[in-house]
């Protein structure tokens, strides 16, 4: 069942590349058949450097700006606590315990 949900997450990412790519190549047709650059055809996806690290990064229209540094300093600040992940350990580390304890070795 694992591996059936990883070969569909693998196809489903690999069409979705796919539409990106296709969107992108549209785009580039559309310039050129136009014969200049018309701003009103935005690309699908576009990255550009702005300087001091960071990057500006548009995705179907959606601009975005990241400061790949002050993330980086943010994440090694936050000291998450996943309470569910605590949670299923104890439970897992239960079960373990009381199925070794039912079955011998």
């Amino acid at each position: 069942m694992g591996r059936f949900i990883v070969k569909v997450l693998l196809v489903l990412s690999i069409f979705f590349i796919g539409i990106l790519i296709g969107i992108q190549e549209a785009n580039n047709g559309m310039k050129k058949m136009r014969g200049y650059d018309d701003p009103g055809l935005m690309s699908a996806f576009s990255i550009e450097e702005k300087g001091d690290g960071e990057y500006e990064t548009t995705v179907l229209g959606q601009t975005n700006t990241h400061n790949l540094e002050e993330k980086k300093q943010k994440l090694e600040q936050i000291k998450t606590f996943n309470l569910f992940t605590d949670i299923a350990k104890k439970i897992s580390r239960f079960f373990t315990d009381l199925f070794a304890k039912i079955v011998p070795d």
